[in-house]
């Protein structure tokens, strides 16, 4: 091994030498030593090759649980869309009512006997939030705007497993993706060429690569998740050595988040736009999706309905790019003075999105975020005080903006364009949307949570560029 290809060059050593002499006095002197242990990945279910992917997915549930299990398999077949006026959904009209039928005469299962047990109660979760989901939008859309009844069959039993998990009751990213995904060949360990997905609303080809894209993003940004493990357990960085180590990984963290956007745009091969937005994304939908005028969800035999977080799955919910955020500080809030200013359009944005969607995701992720963020040690400001981490900081974040530029241009694309579009190819697919088109095209195009999409990312992409050091 040759040594002169990992040390800095002769002509760096002397900037690092002193970088890392100015910035020791202030950043160690603020560290509060002994108070902040930084506590291992693991601690928080992070699994170090697949990160927040479970290594083995959640197995059925045990016997006394079947009825839910069973629904759910008969769902994919007995199932369509309410709205979808089509044959083939028409001819499912009858099995779909016996369907609903069933679970609203079904039992109120106990959950005491795994509300310790970390792996059922993801699984009855996965279970459950996918029940909801299907019983409310295989349900024909009626003329009055009355809330839909999610029955307590569903309602009692996903409530009670949600509170033990820490985690909203109803459809998240976790469900769909993290707790959805396990190996198509159980001898190989999972990967992009290796995963399916058991639960698909549609049955398509191209929901199934809309959450092949998603996986292989988690599995990728897994090293992004050690290398700020390992940053933070370094034991301090009053020297060459230390600030030299951090430079390499904001660098090796840019390029992972360049590949992150690549992978988030390769989802425009197998999934086309009009088949997300008319046949899948319908079912994401939560009780919150058509703004502040929605009708909303009551779950029946539920006490405080109006405390529950509803908003169905987002992108947003995904604890990888939120551990991100926090780690490269990117301020969604707008709590900082940074520059440039907030325009008009970012401080009318929900500021307080991102924050919401945590409640989204299990409970030790969140744990996983608060703790990342008592760092004594922050990057944005250690990056501010040595001035040879500026540039492989600013890199990183520059990255990131890049990421949410290319995920605005697929918003844009799957959702907006979409939304705007005068007929679905797909023939009679949904004479619904159709009906609902005028209102659409003047008003603002919101996601499945009630969110006004192109404000929010903007805000969301703007506020990242502003965390570059200037």
């Amino acid at each position: 091994m040759e040594f002169t290809r990992v040390l800095p060059a002769p002509s760096q050593l002397l900037h690092f030498a002193l970088s890392a002499f100015n910035s020791s006095f202030a950043l160690l002197k603020s560290a509060a030593p002994g108070r902040y242990h930084m506590l291992p990945n693991s601690s928080f279910c992070i699994d170090n090759e697949t990160g927040f992917i479970p290594r083995m997915p959640p197995a059925r549930l045990p016997s006394m649980f079947q009825f839910w299990e069973r629904s759910l398999s008969e769902a994919a077949t007995a199932l369509s869309l309410g709205e979808d006026s089509s044959d083939e959904a028409e001819a499912k009209r009858h099995s779909s009512e016996r369907w609903r039928q069933r679970i609203r005469e079904g039992p109120v299962i106990c959950t005491s006997t795994i509300e310790f047990d970390v792996g059922r109660l993801q699984r009855a979760h996965f279970v459950l939030a996918w029940l909801v989901h299907y019983y409310v939008h295989s349900t024909p859309p009626t003329v009055d705007s009355t809330p839909m009844v999610v029955p307590k069959s569903l309602a009692v039993p996903l409530v009670a497993v949600s509170r033990c998990l820490g985690i909203a009751p109803v459809l998240t990213y976790a469900d769909t993706v993290l707790w959805n995904v396990t190996t198509a060949d159980p001898e190989l360990p999972l990967a992009h060429d290796n995963m399916r997905f058991p639960h698909l609303f549609s049955g398509t080809d191209d929901e199934h690569a809309f959450y092949v894209a998603s996986a292989t993003a988690e599995l990728r940004g897994a090293e992004i998740l050690r290398i700020i493990e390992d940053c933070n357990t370094l034991p301090d960085v009053s020297n060459l050595a230390t600030i030299s180590k951090i430079s390499r990984s904001l660098t090796r963290v840019t390029s992972i988040i360049e590949e992150l956007s690549d992978i988030m745009q390769s989802v425009r091969a197998g999934c086309d736009p009009h088949v997300f937005h008319w046949a899948i994304r319908p079912w994401y939908r939560g009780s919150d999706a058509s703004g502040p005028d929605s009708a909303g969800w009551i779950y029946e035999g539920v006490e405080n309905n109006k405390d529950l977080d509803l908003s169905g799955p987002s992108a947003g919910q995904s604890t990888l790019m939120h551990a991100l955020d926090v780690w490269l500080d990117i301020d969604h809030k707008l709590s900082q003075k940074r520059a440039p200013p907030p325009s008009d359009s970012n401080r009318q944005a929900d500021r307080g999105f991102m924050q919401r969607m945590r409640r989204y995701m299990p409970g030790v992720h969140q744990d996983y975020l608060r703790h990342l963020a008592q760092s004594p040690r922050p990057l944005r400001e250690l990056a501010r005080q040595t001035p040879a981490l500026r540039e492989p900081y600013n890199s990183a974040v520059m990255a990131l903006k890049k990421l949410r530029d290319g995920h605005l241009k697929i918003a844009c694309l799957y959702i907006i364009t979409m939304s705007r579009s005068s007929r679905c190819p797909a023939t009679a697919m949904m004479q619904k949307a159709q009906e609902t088109l005028k209102a659409t095209r003047n008003g603002p195009v919101r996601g499945t949570g009630g969110t006004e999409v192109s404000t929010l990312l903007k805000a969301g992409r703007d506020a990242t560029r502003r965390a570059v050091l200037e």
